[in-house]
């Protein structure tokens, strides 16, 4: 079924090409047609009754959506962002904060990664370090030109090694935490995004504050019964 401002229904005579299209005002109804002039009218209301190819048919079927009066779906716009992130704010149509949310990501992806490598690189050297054998020395690469470790200042690189690496792994930890927090971000303003596309934020959204003459009931004397205020006014 097909929906041009009106109802329309084909169906194919019996050559491959010719292609009969009916368009009616009411309903249309899909007919095992003979050859076209053997065509008889179901309806007083049809309209046309024409030869068409069905590359037109085809064609005639992508209707141009009317993005004006669109509104998302909220639990659609929730699960896309679940599933892909980013989703909900394609779906909402909101694109200019899809490189808010993939910026965030390709951050929080370079953080993780950096110090994550950071984190072994020291543990190894803290390590090697720890143990006795000459031969597992990678914390050279971290000394300053022309720095040794010697009896002296082993404890303090110990110290050092120790500090840097619980540090690495503490910023590693929070750039996975800080990744986990701007998906599930991401998935709640997609869902309030769709929820509030039909808010009314018309014209009729006012505040009038006008003076009023208020009246006291438990006051039997007019005069005294009667005070100047103010009188706010919200109309939503």
């Amino acid at each position: 079924m097909l929906t041009l401002g009106c109802l329309c229904s084909w169906a194919q005579t019996g050559t491959d090409k010719d292609t009969i299209f009916v368009i009616s005002s009411d309903s249309a109804l899909l007919q095992e047609l003979a050859p076209a002039d053997s065509l008889v009218k179901h309806d007083a209301r049809l309209l046309e009754v024409g030869h068409i190819t069905a590359d037109t048919v085809v064609a005639a079927t992508k209707m141009k959506r009317d993005w004006s009066t669109w509104t998302p779906d909220p639990q659609r716009a929730l699960w896309l962002a679940l599933v892909i992130p980013g989703g909900g704010q394609i779906y909402n149509r909101k694109f200019w904060k899809l490189p808010i949310v993939y910026g965030g990501f390709l951050g929080c992806i370079y953080a993780l990664s950096w110090n994550n490598m950071m984190y072994k690189d020291y543990s190894q050297a803290y390590l090697d370090i720890m143990d006795d054998d000459p031969g597992t020395a990678s914390y050279n690469k971290f000394l300053h030109l022309g720095r040794t470790i010697n009896d002296s200042n082993m404890e303090r690189y110990k110290s050092i090694f120790k500090s840097r690496k619980d540090k690495y792994r503490r910023w590693r930890d929070m750039s996975l935490f800080v990744m986990i927090g701007i998906y599930a971000l991401s998935v709640i303003d997609a869902y309030v995004d769709a929820e509030l596309s039909v808010f009314d934020i018309s014209k009729d959204l006012s505040l009038k504050v006008q003076p009023t003459v208020i009246g006291n009931p438990m006051i039997e004397n007019p005069i005294y019964a009667s005070s100047l205020g103010v009188n706010c006014k919200l109309n939503f």
